[in-house]
């Protein structure tokens, strides 16, 4: 048997690593480069059996040993994700199986993903705030970021609101964003719902912008939405974060906050963080602090949790001011 003329040369190569197994396909997978990966892996998660007579036609080699071979069974999936993650490269196989699963990167969006920031927000300054959110959503969260901050100030926060908002998103969107850019970028996307956007992807844009920025597009999402901007907050940034502080800049925060408000957010905070607090506040206050936890009643989670939020925005406001430095926020700059 021949093999077919209608057989693409991705689906023969798919059936090749099939046939030779996981750890063989996974020694290959690593000579090979990301979007060849990609294509076979997908491949791959289509087929459910293959042939022995086209088995034996792409494995002519092993033509003997394939003789009696009644046809390869295997779970496609599986066997993709497998031959992925058994190269030594895990976090590369990490990034290609999200690829895989999602089915967004080798398409528009991935050429999107390799212009440069100020590129893509000139591409995308004519389009409405929910298609720039859409784009923006299935964008790696540095690369966001970065077009982020090229984008209008005035936009920024709307944008933001509307990544936060989306879950996912159906063909004729994904459709609609394809005659939209497709003049510009010359690709076609695909047809499969995809599972983009929400806060958390907000909450990893965010921090990766320059200092300052997250908070200019908090106060616009919080324009929008109150609540939204709360909870974006509280993934953002926690109380318990404030232990990452020095003692400067700790003593720079306590000095914003009554001795009351302290000691009820206090309350469910970690051993740890209490013994920051105390060695940034007098040893009476210190003192008093303990007294009146070890004294102070049940009190609703909600309530401690409320003051919490309180300080952590005084923290935020400090940083934003330029008063104060809070390790591993702002982007990738690092401290000097």
């Amino acid at each position: 048997m021949k093999v077919p003329e209608k057989l693409t040369g991705v689906k023969k190569a798919a059936i090749l690593l099939i046939c030779l197994g996981e750890e063989a396909a996974a020694r290959i997978f690593e000579t090979l480069d990301d979007s060849e990966v990609r294509d076979i892996s997908r491949c791959m998660s289509d087929i459910e059996r293959v042939d022995p007579e086209l088995a034996r036609s792409v494995l002519q080699e092993y033509k003997d040993a394939r003789d009696n071979n009644m046809g390869v069974y295997i779970k496609g999936d599986l066997f993709a994700r497998n031959a992925i993650m058994g190269g030594e490269n895990h976090q590369r196989a990490e990034y290609l199986i999200d690829q895989v699963t999602a089915g967004i990167e080798g398409r528009p969006l991935e050429t999107i993903s390799k212009m440069h920031p100020r590129m893509v927000a000139s591409l995308l300054e004519n389009e409405h705030p929910q298609t720039v959110a859409l784009i923006l959503s299935t964008q790696r969260e540095d690369h966001a970021s970065r077009v982020l901050a090229q984008i209008p100030e005035d936009l920024r926060g709307e944008v933001m609101y509307r990544i936060a908002k989306i879950e996912t998103v159906a063909p004729e969107v994904i459709s609609r964003i394809e005659d939209a850019l497709q003049r510009e970028i010359g690709v076609v996307v695909g047809q499969d719902k995809k599972q983009v956007g929400g806060i958390d992807k907000v909450v990893e844009i965010l921090a990766r912008l320059e200092k300052g920025l997250d908070q200019q597009v908090l106060t616009g999402i919080e324009a929008a939405d109150a609540e939204m901007a709360e909870e974006i907050r509280r993934r953002m940034f926690t109380f318990e974060d404030l232990r990452a502080l020095d003692g400067r800049a700790m003593q720079t925060v306590l000095r914003e906050v009554s001795t009351d408000s302290l000691t009820l957010a206090l309350k469910t905070a970690s051993d740890e963080l209490k013994e920051k607090v105390y060695a940034n506040i007098s040893q009476r206050a210190a003192d008093m602090i303990e007294e009146d936890l070890d004294a102070m009643g049940p009190r609703k989670l909600s309530e401690v949790e409320a003051m919490q939020m309180e300080i952590v925005k005084v923290a935020l406001r400090l940083e934003e001011e330029g008063t104060l430095v809070i390790p591993g926020r702002g982007g990738q700059d690092e401290l000097v």
